[in-house]
């Protein structure tokens, strides 16, 4: 899905975020939805699971593309750049960095605020949801 993006001009933010929403979205969702039901969780409980994968799918994809023009090869362990140098659409071709980077801390705030309903239960998943956007590689 991706790849259609490469070398194609006028991709709009909503369309590349359909693309991650079935890509890195959906594998998140069925994840944290099956752990959900499998915990027992409420209807209520399981659709705020899935808003928080959501979010935290889109802010993983913001991030990647982040790191990929900002990181070293040595420190993601595969070539930098490669977006770029395919023309690729992502977040920071479309916001520019400082933009992307604010996407990706709005999206883990919204992630974060789908976990209230938790509380303290749901520190694990808070936690994660700060590397994601802060990670090195």
């Amino acid at each position: 899905m991706d790849l259609d993006c490469e070398g194609k001009s006028g991709v709009t933010q909503d369309e590349l975020q359909w693309i991650h929403r079935h890509k890195t979205g959906a594998l998140l969702r069925a994840a944290v939805a099956s752990g959900a039901v499998i915990g027992g969780a409420t209807p209520e409980q399981v659709e705020s699971c899935i808003t928080y994968a959501e979010k935290i799918g889109l802010a993983f994809q913001v991030a990647d593309d982040i790191l990929d023009c900002t990181a070293s090869a040595e420190e993601l362990g595969k070539t930098a750049g490669k977006d770029e140098a395919t023309d690729k659409t992502t977040y920071v071709k479309l916001l520019g960095l400082d933009g992307a980077r604010q996407e990706a801390k709005r999206l883990a705030a919204e992630a974060v605020g789908a976990l209230e309903p938790f509380g303290e239960k749901a520190d694990v998943l808070r936690v994660l949801a700060g590397y994601i956007v802060n990670r090195g590689n």
